[in-house]
C-alpha cells in the first residue's frame, strides 16, 4: 500500500456505481469518505440500508466473453478488480447463461468489505446540495433515485433539465407456491451457464387461447398513475408487461414469453403458444422472479392476473412489481471524456446518472470514475480505456452520445445505454475471413465471428491500458 498520505476524495451514493468507485480509489491508496443517506432516508425502491442493494433483477445477464458485450464488460471490469463482479462471483445462484446472485448475500458482501477497508469512511447522511466546494476531488454516484433536493442543485449547476424515465421492477414468488406439475425447468436451448445445470429457469406453458386471455387481462388492467411524471419516456430494456401487451397482441409472444428453445417436460409433443419464465433469486432457491414482468399493475391487479398464468394460480409473492422514476443528466453536453463536470472541475458523475443503464454497466462507470479521480488526486496522467474496449465504448457513448436530433433539432436524443457490440467500433476491413472448408459464411455465422474478435480485441486492449495504470489492486475480495 502506498505510504504518501492523501486528501480523502467524497463519493456522494453508495450504491453500485459509488461503492465500486470508493473501492477502485481506496484500492488505489486514496482515502474515501463514502456519503450515504439509507440509514437517515430511505427511497422509494429500496428495501434495506446495505450498500449496492439490488432493487430490480438479480441478474447481471450473460457471462459470456466470447460473444456477448455484457459478458466482455464482467471480465474487463474483473481484470479491474471489481468489487462488485468480486461478490456476484462469490453469491451466483444458477440463471442458464446468465450471471445471476443472491442479491442479500452480494449486496451484505459489498457492505461488508467496503466497512473493512481501512481507507473507506462511510458516512450515513443525506447530501442535501451538490458537494461544497472544500471537497475538491468528489464523485456523485446517486443514481436513478437521486433524492429531489441534489437533483435540484445539479440542475441549478448545469442549467440543463433532468430527463426521466420510468423503471418498473418484477415480482417474486415463492418456490413452493408453484405447481410443478404444470410447469417444468428448462433453460432456454438446454443452455448451462455459470454455477447452471441447463435447467435454471421454471417455465409455464400457455395454449393460445389462454395467452390472448392474459393479454386482455394485462391491457385492462389497473395501473399506478402517472401524476406528475406524466409524459416521462419509458426505457425500452425495461418496459412493463402491459405496456408491451399495449404495443401489439403479439409482443409478448416474441419479447419476455417467446416459446422458442423450450419443450414442455409433462408434454414434449405439445409446443406451447408462450411461456413465461422464473429465474431463481436467492441461492437457497427459495423465490423466483418472474422475467421480464417488471411492470406498474397496481397490487391487487397484479395478484389477480398473474395467478391466470398456468402453474401460477396459486402463487404467493414475496414481493409485487413496482414502479419507480429514474433520472439521469445529458452527460455529453454536461460532462468531458473523464466523466468530470464541464463547469465545476474536480466533480465527476459515475452509474446510472450519467445515462447508463444496468447493473454492470453503472458499477463499471463507477470503476472508470473511481479510478480517473485517484489519479488525478494522485497527480498521474489521467489515462481513459481505449474505445475499442467494453469500458471505453460505454465511456464514449456516455460523453459523447447523440445530443441533436434530426428530426427536432435543438432536442436530445441522448438516451440510457446498456452495454452492447454497437457501441464498439468497427473491426478493421478484412478482419472477418471465412473459415477454411466453408462454402457459405454469411448472415448469423459471420455475425457471430464478428463478435468473437471485437470482445477479443477488447479484453487484449483493456489489458494493454489496465498494464499502463499503476497503483491499483489487481484483484477485489468479497
Amino acid at each position: 500500500m502506498n505510504t504518501i498520505s492523501y486528501p480523502p476524495i467524497h463519493v456522494v451514493g453508495g450504491g453500485l456505481a459509488g461503492s465500486e468507485a470508493a473501492w477502485q480509489i481506496a484500492s488505489s491508496g486514496v482515502p474515501v469518505i463514502l456519503h450515504e443517506m439509507r440509514g437517515v432516508r430511505g427511497t422509494d425502491a429500496h428495501k434495506t440500508d446495505a450498500l449496492a442493494e439490488l432493487v430490480c433483477s438479480n441478474s447481471f445477464r450473460s457471462d459470456d466473453a466470447t460473444s456477448n458485450a455484457v459478458g466482455v464488460i464482467h471480465a474487463e471490469m474483473r481484470m479491474a478488480g471489481s468489487l462488485i463482479m468480486a461478490a456476484a462471483d462469490r453469491h451466483q445462484v444458477p440463471a442458464g447463461g446468465a450471471l445471476a446472485v443472491d442479491r442479500d448475500g452480494f449486496s451484505e458482501a459489498v457492505t461488508k468489505a467496503i466497512h473493512d477497508h481501512p481507507l473507506i469512511t462511510v458516512v450515513r447522511e443525506e447530501v442535501t446540495g451538490l458537494p461544497p466546494r472544500d471537497w475538491d476531488l468528489a464523485i456523485v454516484a446517486t443514481g436513478p433515485l437521486t433524492a429531489p433536493s441534489l437533483a435540484s442543485a445539479i440542475q441549478a449547476q448545469t442549467g440543463e433539465d433532468s430527463l426521466a424515465f420510468f423503471d418498473a421492477i418484477a415480482p417474486i414468488v415463492y418456490r413452493d407456491s408453484i405447481d410443478m406439475d404444470i410447469c417444468w425447468y428448462q433453460s432456454r436451448y438446454d443452455k448451462v451457464g455459470p454455477g447452471g445445470t441447463g435447467k435454471d429457469y421454471i417455465n409455464c406453458p400457455m395454449d393460445e387461447a389462454q395467452y390472448n386471455a392474459f393479454v386482455d387481462a394485462l391491457i385492462a388492467g389497473d395501473t399506478v398513475g402517472f401524476k406528475e411524471w406524466e409524459g416521462t419516456p419509458y426505457f425500452d430494456g425495461c418496459l412493463p408487461i402491459e405496456v408491451m401487451a399495449e404495443r401489439g397482441r403479439e409482443t409478448l409472444r416474441h419479447g419476455p414469453m417467446k416459446p422458442m428453445g423450450l419443450t414442455n417436460a409433462h408434454n414434449p409433443t405439445v409446443k406451447a403458444y408462450a411461456v413465461v419464465q422464473l429465474r431463481q433469486d436467492n441461492a437457497l432457491g427459495t423465490l423466483y422472479n418472474m422475467v421480464g414482468f417488471q411492470t406498474k399493475l397496481k397490487y391487487g391487479a397484479q395478484a389477480e392476473i398473474f395467478r391466470m398464468i398456468p402453474g401460477l394460480e396459486n402463487a404467493e409473492f414475496a414481493r409485487l412489481g413496482g414502479l419507480h422514476r429514474n433520472t439521469y443528466i445529458n452527460s455529453p453536453t454536461l460532462l468531458d471524456p473523464s466523466l468530470t463536470l464541464k463547469s465545476r472541475p474536480g466533480l465527476r458523475f459515475a452509474g446510472q446518472i450519467t445515462g447508463c443503464e444496468g447493473y454492470v454497466e453503472s458499477a463499471s462507470v463507477g470503476l472508470m470514475a473511481g479510478r480517473f479521480a485517484a489519479a488525478e488526486r494522485k497527480g498521474e496522467a489521467i489515462l481513459l480505456p481505449p474505445a475499442t474496449t467494453a469500458l471505453g465504448s460505454l465511456l464514449g457513448h456516455i460523453t459523447g452520445g447523440h445530443i441533436v436530433s434530426d428530426e427536432e433539432p435543438g432536442k436530445r436524443s441522448f438516451q440510457p445505454m446498456n452495454i452492447n457490440f454497437g457501441l464498439f467500433p468497427e473491426l478493421q476491413p478484412g478482419s472477418i475471413v471465412k473459415p477454411e472448408g466453408v462454402k457459405r459464411f454469411r448472415g448469423k455465422d459471420k455475425t457471430i465471428m464478428k463478435r468473437q474478435l471485437i470482445a477479443r480485441r477488447a479484453l487484449a486492449d483493456c489489458a494493454a491500458w489496465l498494464g499502463q495504470t499503476q497503483g491499483f489492486a489487481e484483484s477485489a475480495s468479497a
